[in-house]
């Protein structure tokens, strides 16, 4: 996975890329500060979430 950092509408964002999928039909996974204050907030349950669901 890459990531790269650019703006949106003038504010920060985080895009989150795989490997060999970024085209029109895989956009990048993209969030800003205030997403990523959540995710981050959550991680447990996001990591709960995966195991139980993979």
């Amino acid at each position: 996975m890459t990531t790269k950092i650019g703006e949106y509408k003038g504010h920060k964002m985080i895009s989150l890329i795989e490997e060999g999928k970024e085209s029109d039909k895989y956009p990048p996974f993209s969030f800003g500060v205030k997403k990523a204050k959540l995710i981050l907030e959550n991680l447990e349950d996001i990591k709960k979430f995966v195991e139980e669901n993979q």
